[in-house]
C-alpha cells in the first residue's frame, strides 16, 4: 500500500480521537500533516478533512441520536440554544476570512501554542465541578457564552470540546450536561466547518491529487468509530472528574512541536 493510504489512516485516528478528547484535533491534524509531510503535492487534504468531519459528525449522532430526536420532538427550546452558540463561531470564521488571517488555521506554530493553552484550561478546570443544572434550561446568555468558548477553539489547538465542557461547568452544568450541549453544539459546528471547507474545495484550483472515493469513506469510517470511542470515553473521564489528565498530553505534544520547528 502506497504512504498516501497510511497518512490517511493516521490523520483519521488522530480525528477520531482529537476531535472529542479535549486536545484539540486540529491542532494534532496540522502537526500530523507537518510530521508526515501530507502535503497537497501528494493528496488534497482539503478534500479529505471533509470526509474526517463527516465521520466525526456521524459519531456524534449514533452516541447521542435520542437526545436528538428529543430536540426534533419535545426539546426544540435547544435548538434555539445551538442557534445562539453557534453564532460566535460563524463571526469568528467570517473575522478570520475577511482579515486575512484564516492562513493561521494551518499553521503548526500557531497550533503547538495554542496547546499549551489549552493544558492551562485544562488544569484550570479541576477547580471547575459544575452544578446541577440541566442544558436543557440554560438562559440564552449561557448559550452564548459557551458559543464563545467554542468560537475561541477555531484556532488550531485550542480544544472545542475542552473549551465548551468548561464553559458548561462555569454555568453550573452537570459533568454529563456539559458534555451533551458540548456535543450537540459540536453538530453545527461541523456541518458549517464542512459546508465552508466544500466551498473553498470548489474554489481551490490548485487541489491536490484526487484520492478514490473508498480512500475517503475509509478515512470517514475510521473517524466515526474512534470518535465513538472517543466520546464514551470522554464521558466516563467526566464522570471521575478527571478531565484535567489531558493537559499534561496537550504540554507534551505542544512542548514537543516548538522543539522540532526550532531544531529543523
Amino acid at each position: 500500500m502506497d504512504t498516501s493510504f497510511w497518512q490517511i489512516v493516521a490523520l483519521a485516528i488522530v480525528q477520531g480521537i482529537a476531535e472529542f478528547l479535549p486536545i484539540s484535533s486540529s491542532g494534532h491534524v496540522v502537526i500530523l500533516a507537518t510530521l508526515l509531510g501530507a502535503t497537497a503535492e501528494q493528496f488534497d487534504v482539503v478534500e479529505l478533512n471533509i470526509f474526517l468531519h463527516l465521520g466525526t459528525f456521524c459519531s456524534i449522532v449514533a452516541y447521542y441520536w435520542r437526545e436528538i430526536v428529543r430536540l426534533l420532538t419535545e426539546d426544540r427550546r435547544v435548538v434555539g440554544l445551538l442557534v445562539i452558540g453557534t453564532i460566535p463561531a460563524v463571526a469568528a470564521a467570517l473575522f478570520l476570512k475577511a482579515t486575512d488571517l484564516d492562513h493561521m488555521l494551518e499553521s503548526p506554530l500557531v497550533a503547538a501554542v495554542c496547546l499549551l493553552a489549552t493544558g492551562l484550561m485544562l488544569l484550570w478546570t479541576s477547580r471547575q465541578t459544575g452544578g446541577d443544572a440541566d442544558y436543557r434550561k440554560l438562559p440564552w446568555w449561557q448559550a452564548l457564552a459557551i458559543g464563545v468558548a467554542q468560537a475561541v477553539a477555531i484556532l488550531p489547538g485550542i480544544s472545542r470540546s475542552g473549551t465548551t465542557i468548561a464553559a458548561g461547568l462555569k454555568t453550573d452544568l452537570r459533568p454529563q450536561q456539559a458534555a451533551t450541549f458540548s456535543f450537540l453544539l459540536a453538530l453545527p459546528a461541523i456541518l458549517g466547518a464542512s459546508t465552508w471547507e466544500v466551498i473553498q474545495r470548489l474554489r481551490h484550483e490548485d487541489a491536490g491529487p484526487q484520492l478514490s472515493l473508498p480512500e475517503l469513506l475509509g478515512g470517514a469510517v475510521i473517524a466515526a468509530v474512534v470518535g465513538y470511542v472517543s466520546i464514551a470515553l470522554l464521558v466516563r473521564v467526566l464522570e471521575k472528574k478527571r478531565l484535567h489528565y489531558f493537559a499534561w498530553w496537550c504540554f507534551f505534544a505542544g512542548g514537543g512541536m516548538l522543539i522540532y520547528l526550532a531544531t529543523r
